[in-house]
């Protein structure tokens, strides 16, 4: 069974050998189609954490990755790196391209960059990038599972966490469910969940769904979560179209990554995505 392996908030300088390595190991079992890293990727965006995170990402020998930058990979206290060139460093170790694609005939990920230089910790999405994602869902084929990825979350389950939210995210996820989005996928809190995003947005469809990645690898842990990644698999054709979605969480006691969490997603029919 096809499968995409979700990878968040690494912040390469805090990360935690005996982790990393149990995560490679993961990932050659699971042989994913590809994987996700959605965004902080690196504590402080240096070059250093950059090299680090990148000769990381080679061991997992996965056929494709796909990475969108988080607020802690753009410079923060290098006032000249963060004005004029603040993905420099995130663009020499995973590519120019801040928004990139992937399709495959049963996936379709469609990255968004919701970092902006003169936001510390905020992220946001623009109409023109509403306006992309919501074409290319519109285009895809029936077969493929429709996923966006984006740092910052499009929902919260926890109070503290409503600040953090993505700004324009009413605009974007209306625009994108309507298009026929299967999940959004996010980082940046820390806290792993999958919810329907009817549950936040009233006139978004139960089978479109917001999922939630904890850090990966890193000892920034939050809310007594251990490390964690999602695995998505793509259903049975003839049960419907649907989604396994499965947190995996570090285990200290095993030494490896175990599957804590398995959740059956119905989605919308491909003739009806709205």
């Amino acid at each position: 069974m096809s499968c995409l392996l979700q990878i968040s908030d690494t912040h390469f300088g805090t990360e935690r050998p005996e982790v990393m390595d149990a995560l490679a190991r993961l990932a050659h079992a699971l042989q994913p189609q590809v994987v996700v890293l959605s965004g902080d990727i690196t504590q402080r965006a240096t070059r250093a954490q950059f090299a680090a995170a990148r000769a990381f990402v080679d061991r997992l020998a996965a056929p494709a990755v796909i990475a969108v930058p988080g607020n802690h990979d753009i410079p923060l206290f290098q006032l000249g790196a963060r004005l004029f060139a603040p993905y420099a460093r995130y663009a020499d170790a995973f590519g120019a391209d801040l928004e990139p694609v992937f399709e495959s005939a049963e996936w379709l990920v469609i990255a968004v960059n919701t970092t902006r230089w003169w936001r510390h910790a905020d992220g946001e999405v623009s109409r023109a990038q509403v306006d992309r994602v919501a074409s290319r869902l519109a285009v895809a084929s029936p077969e493929q599972l429709r996923v966006v990825v984006t740092h910052q979350p499009v929902m919260v389950t926890r109070q503290e966490d409503m600040p953090n939210r993505l700004h324009g995210r009413e605009n974007a996820v209306a625009r994108w469910c309507g298009a026929g989005a299967d999940l959004i996928l996010g980082g940046h809190i820390h806290l792993p969940f999958v919810r329907s995003l009817h549950d936040a947005y009233a006139g978004c469809p139960r089978t479109t769904w917001a999922v939630q990645a904890g850090t990966a690898v890193s000892s920034r842990i939050r809310a007594g979560q251990p490390n964690s990644v999602n695995v998505l698999r793509l259903g049975e054709a003839e049960s419907g179209r649907s989604c396994q979605a499965e947190r995996w969480d570090h285990s200290a006691a095993e030494e490896s990554f175990v599957c804590a969490k398995v959740l059956q997603l119905p989605l919308a029919s491909a003739a009806s995505p709205a």
